[in-house]
């Protein structure tokens, strides 16, 4: 939800995701994210985590080292754990990053005083204040035009009171209108408004007088006044352009300065303080990381037990599973009393092995490098033949094989993955029979909310009759050549026409095809039903389920 509201996705409907990418002819394509044309790069980071394709070549999820720890954190329900590991170690991180910045060469130290105390010192000096800009920039103005400023104001001063012997001032004027005013309301009292607002004008004409005189008097020419204006002014502009483009950011640099003295001149102390903290976390870090390392063996043992369980059914007797921890040795890591270089989850005859140790004495603290997850780097590994050595996941036989032990992982591992739906592609390669109804199986159990898990939507392209049986929709896709060219048809199976289908995957033709396929139907609704008897809870409702679907794509 995050990234399709950062990149403006959203859906009319909240709870509906709408993926499409249609492919041309000519080979162009267009990806849409809920009706919105995007890059094929964003379609693919949207689409990520949702689908799980399990097939001849696809990259699986299981396959990347990186998800390992993060599966077997989610099925030993270490998380909480987990949290408080990150929290820890990001406390240390930002205190090495604070103590690196303290820890510089001494010259460098040194120079970084010498150059803020000088700073400081200049706006300091400058005795700046909010505002006075903007006042020595209107007092300039005024100084720079003072005689033109005292010839204009004499004039107005001139018209509005004193007068001349070319023209009276306004204010007698005024005077005489009033005068005449008055004498028109001794015959006309309804003229007295015009008279009260004749002399509003007259004592307003006499305040604006006094208050231009007033000016008046402010008024000089002073050069030498000028020139000190004009110095300050330059002076807040200099360190304008090295601090500041106004007065508050000048102050605020100083402030910014002032502090970063008080650290510089305190940085020892300060290294002191952090070390001692940092000692302090880390040693509570080990604490924590060790704890959290020692619950992943146990719950890692765990896993391999169930997944060679799983195995076996799936008719691979001899394959066995193990998970490997790594740990680095780093002078700058967490201190882990007995920490073992490299542990190997599993099981056979011996048990669990531990080969190898960091340290001949366990009592002594080994130091090992950590992050946010932890200390442990960890990776699956199988062997899918007796006799063979447990090798990366990444390095095992493709096929029905790693289909089948992906299976394997999944059903276990079921509950700590949150991807919604898993597809399977010819799973059945390599098995028969038997086998493929017990896959059936295992398939559908995928689909089965139990206590503990979550449920997934399961989609199975199989040649396996008796595979196929156990989904909840069937679909045939068939191959046909139209006009010289080939199309792929997709078509739903159900009833008579679904039966008829699963006889023709058999191999058998007539009444003895279609009892055989019954047969097949009805062996896995038994085996759903005991299935979801097992999963019913306490009041006896069943578990939730979500539909899968396999497809038969045989050759035509």
């Amino acid at each position: 939800q995050p990234l399709l509201e950062r990149e403006g996705l959203e859906g009319d409907e909240p709870d509906l995701l709408v993926l499409s990418r249609e492919v041309r002819v000519e080979g162009r394509s267009i990806c849409r994210v809920n009706g919105r044309a995007v890059t094929l790069a964003l379609l693919r980071e949207v689409a990520q985590g949702l689908v799980d394709i399990h097939g001849q070549s696809e990259h699986l999820s299981l396959l990347r080292v990186r998800e390992h720890l993060n599966l077997l954190d989610r099925y030993g329900n270490l998380w909480d754990l987990r949290r408080r590991v990150a929290d820890l170690a990001s406390q240390v991180q930002r205190m090495r990053r604070e103590r690196a910045d303290l820890e510089r060469s001494e010259r460098e130290r040194a120079q970084r005083i010498d150059l803020l105390q000088y700073q400081i010192a200049e706006i300091e000096a400058a005795a700046l204040t909010p505002g006075e800009e903007e006042a020595l920039t209107e007092e300039r103005t005024r100084l720079a035009n003072a005689e033109q400023l005292a010839e204009l104001l004499t004039e107005a001063l001139r018209a509005m009171d004193e007068g001349s012997e070319e023209a009276p001032a306004a204010m007698d004027l005024l005077g005489t209108a009033v005068r005449s005013l008055e004498g028109l309301v001794r015959i006309d009292e309804t003229l007295e408004p015009r008279l009260r607002e004749a002399e509003d004008l007259m004592y307003r004409l006499q305040d604006l007088a006094e208050a231009m005189r007033g000016y008046q008097d402010q008024v000089e020419y002073n050069p030498r006044r000028l020139e000190e204006v004009e110095e300050r002014l330059n002076l807040i502009r200099r360190l304008e352009r090295k601090y500041g483009p106004t007065i508050p950011d000048v102050l605020e640099y100083a402030r910014r300065a002032a502090e970063e003295l008080e650290t510089l001149t305190h940085s020892e102390e300060r290294i002191e303080e952090l070390q001692a903290e940092e000692e302090r976390l880390l040693a509570e870090l080990g604490q924590v990381a060790g704890e959290l390392s020692r619950r992943r063996r146990e719950a890692a043992q765990r896993l391999a037990q169930e997944v060679e369980r799983e195995l076996q059914d799936l008719r691979m007797e001899g394959a066995r599973f193990g998970v490997e921890f790594q740990w680095r040795e780093d002078p700058q890591g967490v201190p882990l009393p007995g920490a073992i270089l490299g542990f190997r989850v599993q099981v056979s005859d011996s048990g669990v092995e531990q080969p190898e140790t960091y340290n001949q004495q366990p009592e002594t603290p080994a130091r090992v490098a950590f992050d946010t997850s932890g200390v442990d780097r960890v990776e699956f590994l199988v062997s899918p033949n007796p006799g063979e050595p447990l090798k990366p996941l990444a390095k095992i036989a493709s096929g029905g094989e790693t289909s089948r032990l992906m299976l394997a992982l999944k059903a276990v591992l079921s509950r700590a993955d949150e991807t919604p739906t898993l597809i399977f592609d010819e799973i059945d390669q390599g098995i028969g029979g038997r086998v493929g109804a017990t896959v059936g199986e295992k398939l559908w159990r995928l689909t089965v909310a139990e206590e503990g898990t979550i449920s997934h939507q399961v989609l199975c392209v199989t040649h396996l009759p008796q595979l196929a049986g156990f989904s909840d929709l069937h679909f045939k896709v068939k191959k046909q050549i139209v006009k010289g060219r080939t199309v792929t048809r997709v078509s739903p199976l159900k009833g008579e026409r679904r039966i008829e289908e699963l006889a023709q995957m058999l191999g058998a033709g007539g009444e003895e095809g279609r009892r055989s396929a019954e047969r097949i139907l009805e062996e896995a609704r038994n085996r759903k039903q005991a299935r979801e008897g097992k999963g019913r809870d306490g009041r006896g409702h069943p578990a939730h389920t979500h539909r899968h679907s396999t497809g038969d794509r045989r050759a035509t």
